[in-house]
């Protein structure tokens, strides 16, 4: 009777599950208001008139604070030092305001026409304040994305982790499947580009309910592992922060790997997606009403395939080389993308089914295998770092791409729905998510070979027996 009394709570195979569940509900919405703009950027264009450039300045607004203001890197410090519940809380109150400002700058009438000079550039009033939104909002993802892969540790170390991992990236996935699919024919019906919006913030509200509600569970698993370790005369490990530990991270070749890997890898996905509705209308003729859900098939496809592969990682191992095979589907991807005949649309939804099984592979297995060299206590700061880096590129190469659109790929303009609008060739910007893809490659190497020196056991199952 005593031992059930001082089981931990994580032991019930139930309470974890529904744990999982409860928190990545918050992160579907999440992930609803960070791709709803994606299939927006023809709308934008001709209600709002805003040129690629402008819509690549948005979009990389995502990064700002998190990389220049190092607010990712003090949240992952905050997460490791006051906890799960006080983070979590604190991060979607952050998502909620910053997705508020964001609809407020794209609905309201007050900016119309007014250009700002802000650090020797002119902009927009509209975009900058839409931007900024979106860099608050950025902020409040990113740490709520940290502080759920440390719940997801807590909860299921030694047990189904990377599975747990994956499905938590699968429920995440079906927001962004649910805003490249239903963005676009929502703010059509509506006449309104911030139609969308509004629906995201309404439901990044229900989100952060949902996470107060997880509180209550994450301290009854507290109090449990207080009593096992009182029942069994063991010392609980401090959850607290110091300097020495950003030292000790990033003084580990094998957390540089991991790092770079991210960035180039979710900087060849994440960024595709923000012009891939846009891209299937240019090269492949589909139209605006369906360009966004040919790209919608990518989430949806992670959404059955990141758990498999996160299963398969539990039980049989080979991180490392799922990482690899990830980037090489990548690299081709990208490729074919890249080839101007090949404009159909049939294509195209090959392609995407392909970068579907890419973008499950390489998730499914860096995510679990951070803790396998970093102590349970540094985790929050290790994957703050991780994603702070990872910003880097999230915030750069959407600005990058959006340069290089207006720069080299203009082909022309046409009339659109009473509209004149641009035109553009897509090929260049491929060939940038290609070379992307090939140094993920390299990095998966590098890694492997940096496992097989120091046997961090990447290449071993997750689950103990």
């Amino acid at each position: 009777m005593t031992e059930k009394v001082h089981k931990l709570l994580s032991e019930s195979k139930a309470a974890r599950w529904t744990a999982l569940g409860v928190v990545s509900f918050t992160m579907l919405c999440a992930y609803y208001m960070a791709d709803v703009m994606a299939p927006l950027k023809g709308m934008l264009d001709e209600q709002l008139h805003w040129s690629a450039s402008e819509y690549g300045f948005f979009t990389g607004a995502y990064g700002w604070f998190n990389v220049f203001l190092f607010m990712l890197i003090i949240g992952g410090i905050i997460l490791d030092k006051m906890g799960v519940r006080f983070t979590g809380v604190t991060a979607s109150i952050v998502m909620v305001g910053g997705a508020a400002i964001k609809y407020w700058a794209i609905s309201t009438h007050s900016l119309d026409g007014q250009m700002w000079h802000i650090l020797g550039f002119d902009m927009k009033a509209q975009v900058f304040m839409a931007g900024l939104g979106f860099a608050i909002f950025g902020v409040g993802i990113e740490v709520s994305g940290i502080t759920v892969s440390k719940i997801i540790v807590k909860w299921f170390r030694g047990k189904e982790m990377a599975l747990a991992m994956g499905m938590q990236m699968a429920t995440a996935r079906i927001g962004t499947a649910f805003a490249l699919g239903f963005s676009l024919p929502f703010a059509r019906y509506f006449g309104t580009v911030s139609a969308p919006v509004l629906l995201c913030l309404l439901l990044l509200c229900i989100g952060l309910i949902v996470f107060i509600v997880y509180t209550f569970m994450d301290k009854k698993l507290d109090e449990s592992l207080a009593a096992h370790h009182l029942a069994h005369n063991t010392v609980a490990v401090e959850d607290s922060f110091r300097m020495s530990d950003i030292l000790f991270i990033i003084k580990n070749k094998a957390w540089w790997y991991i790092a770079i890997l991210c960035v180039l890898f979710y900087g060849a996905v994440f960024p595709f997606l923000k012009y891939a509705s846009d891209l299937m209308i240019q090269k492949f003729g589909v139209p605006d009403n369906l360009a966004g859900a040919i790209p919608a098939m990518l989430p949806f496809g992670t959404i059955l395939l990141t758990p498999i592969f996160g299963s398969v990682y539990d039980n049989k191992g080979k991180g490392a080389t799922i990482m690899i095979i990830g980037a090489c589907l990548l690299i081709f991807v990208h490729a074919m993308f890249a080839i101007p005949f090949l404009n159909h649309w049939v294509i195209a939804v090959i392609l995407i089914i392909i970068l579907g099984i890419g973008f499950s592979l390489v998730p499914s297995a860096m995510w679990p295998s951070v803790p396998k060299f970093i102590p349970e206590r540094q985790l929050g700061t290790a994957y703050a770092l991780i994603f702070w880096v990872q910003n880097i590129g999230l915030m750069g190469i959407p600005a990058l791409i959006g340069w290089v659109l207006d720069k080299y790929c203009i082909t022309g303009h046409v009339m659109k729905n009473g509209v004149l609008t641009t035109t553009f060739n897509y090929t260049l910007p491929m060939l940038v998510y290609m070379s992307l893809g090939i140094l993920a490659l390299g990095f998966a190497l590098l890694l492997k070979a940096e496992d097989r020196k120091k046997g961090y056991g990447l290449e071993l199952p997750n689950i103990k027996k």
